[in-house]
């Protein structure tokens, strides 16, 4: 089975990647001041609601029934949607969605596709599938264009282009689009991308997109957005094809409005989304007539199947953990190597590849619980961050890694009193080649990525079970 979540399986472990991106200023800068921004508005339209920790509790909840009868759900969408005149296709990994989906643009003798943003196609790598197979994507989404004509990868889940800031998006306008005396104030960048999309929306017939919730009751797919590019695809096409993960269902139309009040305000801390389209099957006459939905598994029936880490698959992809996080607005999104980057990312990615790779992303958190506090639906990542590293634990026990071994022999000397206190000897002896003046500020090997950014107190010459034995001896 193949499993791909952007370019995680091959990705060096979060630390490592991390390491540029903090000499990075003017990323770091970039980063912090986009999140700060989406953080203050959010503040403010979340507390105009009386009732918001209420509606997060509804939200929690809803989640959580839905996914304890998903397969109930799931059918019962198919079911809907395919009276509606829609085509429902079954997709359990990467490999098999994107090969469906290419199948289908082939099918409409098709070598160009519009694409609404959806992460769940960054995901399966759908975009290097269509290019394998002749045919061209073209991102319509404002900070997708940014990333995918800057040759980028996406670094939030809401804002892919949040790294970028103005002066450097109107350099990769200016190269890629042949616009040598482009401007750089927001009308000139926006001036410029319509332009450039305009005559694709009519032109191209086939469009390809995701889906923020799928209804069961209705069949219907609702895409939420802030451009107007999304609707422009939903209609104007005469094929519409989306990727949506199983998670994304749920049970009843009147559902959304939970939804649809707590996600504009967690993204962007808008109070609704400018554009929110809802879609359901085949209108004679009226936009697509041609319409096909890939329910995605790759990897989502573990995680249902594992009762501390399913809330996982409660997220609405809002990206308010990542805003929140002092790690991620440090390091940005490319460090985690994946397409789902910051607190969520830590948690989904590692287990949509069956914790096989991404085993360093559990640990880019300082387990601070600011993610649980915005969350809407309430996923507790703290708890589920804390579950997964316990798992890579027992996996790293079992194998001979040097770190593995390394804590096994640890373990074995603090169980004994003897090898303690003869341990304890040795490492007196061993540190005296890097001790200055009661500190240790450099270590050699492995052990240099700990001195590499603090000092550490040299081991002191009386242990404490020595100086318990000396002060209290007359207690005895």
């Amino acid at each position: 089975m193949t499993i791909r979540v952007g370019e995680s399986a091959s990705a060096p472990s979060f630390q490592k990647a991390a390491l540029p991106l903090l000499d990075d200023s003017q990323l770091r800068k970039n980063v912090r001041h986009a999140t700060e921004v989406i953080q203050r508005k959010r503040a403010i339209v979340s507390e105009e609601i009386p009732d918001w920790q209420a509606l997060r509790s509804a939200a929690s909840q809803i989640k959580q029934r839905t996914l304890l009868r998903l397969d109930e759900y799931l059918l019962q969408f198919e079911a809907a949607c395919t009276a509606a005149g829609g085509h429902v296709h079954w997709a359990s990994d990467a490999e098999e969605a994107n090969r469906i989906i290419t199948n289908l643009v082939r099918r409409q003798n098709a070598n160009e596709v519009l694409k609404i943003k959806t992460m769940t196609s960054d995901e399966t790598g759908l975009n290097h599938a269509l290019e394998q197979a002749g045919i061209r994507p073209y991102e319509t989404d404002l900070a997708e264009l940014i990333v995918q004509l800057g040759k980028d990868r996406p670094s939030h889940i809401v804002v892919p282009a949040l790294h970028k800031n103005r002066s450097q998006v109107r350099e990769i306008f200016r190269e890629q689009m042949n616009l040598p005396d482009l401007g750089d104030s927001p009308q000139d960048l926006t001036d410029a991308a319509r332009r450039y999309l305009r005559e694709r929306f009519l032109r191209v017939k086939t469009a390809i997109g995701g889906a923020n919730f799928l209804i069961a009751e209705t069949g219907g797919v609702c895409i939420v957005e802030s451009e107007g590019n999304g609707r422009m695809c939903l209609t104007m096409p005469d094929t519409l094809i989306l990727l949506a993960g199983i998670e994304k269902v749920i049970p009843t139309f009147q559902d959304l409005e939970v939804f649809l009040q707590l996600l504009p305000r967690s993204a962007t801390g808008e109070r609704m989304n400018p554009y929110n389209s809802i879609w359901t099957g085949v209108h004679p006459g009226d936009g697509p007539q041609n319409f096909h939905i890939v329910l995605l598994d790759n990897g989502r029936s573990p995680i249902l199947a594992d009762d501390e880490a399913r809330q996982t698959l409660q997220c609405i992809r809002c990206g308010a953990c990542l805003n929140t996080c002092p790690v991620y607005r440090q390091t940005g999104g490319h460090a985690y190597g994946s397409t789902y980057a910051g607190p969520i990312g830590a948690i989904l990615t590692p287990q949509l590849q069956n914790l096989q790779h991404s085993q360093s992303l559990p640990y880019a958190s300082s387990l601070c619980g600011a993610c649980y506090e915005v969350c809407p639906v309430k996923i507790n990542i703290p708890e589920v961050l804390i579950h997964l590293r316990g798992r890579v634990t027992r996996e790293q026990q079992s194998s001979l890694k040097p770190e593995a071994v390394g804590m096994k022999v640890v373990a074995s000397v603090f169980r004994n009193r003897r090898r303690l206190e003869t341990a304890h000897r040795l490492a007196q002896i061993g540190q005296r080649p890097f001790v200055s003046r009661g500190w240790i500020s450099k270590l050699p090997g492995e052990l240099s990525a700990w001195t590499s950014v603090r000092d550490i107190r040299a081991i002191p010459g009386q242990s404490f079970r020595q100086w318990w034995k000396e002060t209290h001896r007359d207690a005895r």
